[in-house]
């Protein structure tokens, strides 16, 4: 996205943190608020027509929840996904977990600091992922041995990743890329699992790449799931 403005649609019912996100994302000189949306319905038809590089949604919404315009135009079956962040109060954890399942590439708390709300912009709309490593931790251990949403195999069909563990890949896993799964889902950035494990960071690149590609996973945040799904976590030491 260098020398590139980062196009942002925000859908939110609540006013006042449309313009306080307005305010932050306008102020960046590699961003810009391009429309905005007070209902699900309402950001699904713009997010839809106008293309944006991230669309930031609301999780509770009036005619269109956030859960299922995450799925509209980010989920399993949507042939030219678009980035969406997720930006909650975070009561209910269960609802961040299925916006996750359903596409979205990363979430914010409503109350942390501008500067992290950028930096998941720039993140998502160069297709990473950006959420705080002790809310993933925090969310995806507690998901894991008790969520009341739908299995990954039974939200995402149509994809390797979810259930089943090492035995239902066609490819497994190395010992090497575990112990590198094992510490995204532990929330380390890249270069802390290169220094955990003594490899350059090109090579923890490289290791993910290929986890990706055989979890069938699009970001971080899907391969943690996965970890913690089928007790991947707790097969090893950090």
């Amino acid at each position: 996205m260098s020398g590139m403005t980062i196009r942002v649609l925000l859908a939110d019912d609540q006013e006042m943190v449309r313009a306080a996100f307005r305010m932050i994302i306008d102020s960046q000189p590699d961003m810009r608020v391009v429309a905005q949306a007070a209902d699900g319905t309402e950001a699904v038809d713009q997010a839809r027509e106008l293309r944006p590089d991230v669309c930031l949604l609301d999780i509770r919404m009036p005619r269109l929840d956030g859960l299922e315009a995450t799925r509209l135009l980010a989920g399993p079956g949507v042939p030219d996904p678009l980035n969406v962040l997720i930006a909650t109060t975070f009561d209910l954890d269960e609802y961040v977990y299925r916006a996750l399942r359903n596409g979205a590439c990363g979430f914010l708390l409503k109350d942390g600091a501008p500067g992290l709300l950028t930096e998941a912009v720039r993140a998502a709309a160069a297709g990473n992922s950006l959420i705080s490593p002790s809310v993933t931790v925090r969310l995806l251990a507690q998901m894991a041995p008790h969520r009341h949403g739908p299995s990954p195999s039974e939200a995402r069909p149509d994809r390797t990743a979810g259930g089943g563990g090492q035995d239902a890949l066609t490819e497994p896993l190395t010992q090497r890329e575990l112990d590198v799964v094992r510490r995204v889902a532990r929330g380390r950035t890249n270069e802390e699992v290169a220094a955990d494990l003594y490899v350059t960071l090109s090579t923890v690149k490289t290791h993910l790449g290929n986890v990706q590609r055989k979890l069938a996973a699009r970001n971080r945040v899907e391969i943690a799931a996965w970890a913690w799904e089928n007790g991947i976590c707790q097969d090893g030491q950090d």
